[in-house]
């Protein structure tokens, strides 16, 4: 069925909307979304924006098959990417330098898309969106501050470890399993969850200094430095792995309060005075109202108030300034011509 489909297929002919096109390639398909919500924030008269992965058969998708369209890129083929560490490296290591000297090629700013759609602020939002229950049970902004600060001394670590390429001092793998949460107590707004992580994070921390005291003694000049890019010790959750924060870290959260938010929704409806079938059909009604946590999760555009995404911002609205004022001076120089 596939394959015939494949086959018969016939591409929609493209409407012309007298607005030039603009190829947006992205990473990955899971990038698509995220990209396009971006863009539809700069909707303008002149230029369309259209967002793809790029279609080569010959590689993978990724970063490097979008590094490595850099010299290819202009006003009407843009390249968006994850900023990993490379807008924190800036000029210290070759891609670092190559990605943020690129002038058609926009970054996240943030490690990946994932840590803007883990917002803090944006947080009770999605709440409410899964569960349909506004009741603010858990301040999602403390906490995030509050698990960030925790972790901070082992990202530095992770952080330095990836700049030196001495992967091999503290690698991902190590990373993720340090500053990830098994659970949440939600009670006290999840201050045992926060001490219960900062036990990990101090035994890993001790070994780390112990094993590396040359590493240990530039830290401190390190953290300057990452400080001078906006990495401060309640902000770190912005800049760490995002898909560690997100699956690990973020829908541990999300999941346990949203299960009490139900939890409430549901016994407010069994202790109201309806019985019988109005009771069955009012608990109907509210369990189908219910979303997956996740996919709102993945859906959450409420991150436009973050900082860093004001840089981004700011970097796209230089390109539209430049390419529509490029467009406006083209036109007019046909108008005269074909006066």
């Amino acid at each position: 069925m596939r394959q015939q489909w494949t086959q018969n297929y016939i591409p929609p002919t493209e409407v012309d909307d007298g607005r030039e096109k603009v190829n947006v390639f992205v990473e990955g398909y899971e990038d698509v979304a995220f990209w396009r919500a971006i863009f539809d924030h700069f909707e303008n008269p002149y230029l369309r924006f259209e967002i793809s992965v790029p279609n080569r058969e010959d590689l993978p998708k990724g970063k490097k098959v979008l590094m490595s369209m850099i010299p290819k890129s202009s006003e009407y083929m843009l390249l968006c990417v994850d900023s990993d560490f490379d807008y924190l490296f800036g000029d210290r290591t070759e891609q670092a330098r190559e990605i943020c000297q690129a002038e058609y090629m926009f970054h996240t700013y943030t490690y990946a898309t994932e840590n803007y759609l883990c917002y803090a602020p944006s947080l009770h939002n999605v709440c409410v969106k899964a569960t349909k229950n506004d009741s603010h049970i858990f301040d999602f902004v403390e906490f995030m501050a509050a698990y960030s600060r925790t972790i901070y001394p082992l990202f530095l670590w992770y952080a330095y470890s990836a700049q030196l390429s001495y992967e091999s001092v503290f690698p991902l793998v190590d990373f993720k399993n340090t500053v990830r949460l098994g659970y949440l107590e939600i009670e006290n707004n999840g201050a045992d969850t926060i001490a219960w992580l900062e036990r990990q994070v101090a035994r890993k921390l001790a070994r780390l200094e112990q094993h590396n005291p040359r590493m240990a003694a530039e830290m401190p000049s390190f953290a300057e430095y990452l400080r001078q890019k906006g990495v401060e010790p309640e902000n770190t959750y912005l800049f760490m792995h995002g898909h560690t924060l997100m699956d690990n870290v973020v829908m541990i959260v999300l999941n346990t309060v949203c299960d009490r938010l139900r939890q409430m929704s549901i016994a407010k409806i069994n202790s109201s005075s309806k019985t019988g079938l109005p009771l069955k059909n009012e608990l109907s009604n509210y369990i189908n109202t219910l979303r997956s946590t996740r996919d709102v999760l993945l859906d959450n555009e409420n991150y436009t108030s973050c900082p860093l995404y004001q840089k981004l911002k700011a970097d796209i609205e230089r390109y539209l300034m430049r390419t529509i004022a490029k467009i406006k001076a083209q036109r007019e120089s046909v108008k005269i011509s074909h006066k």
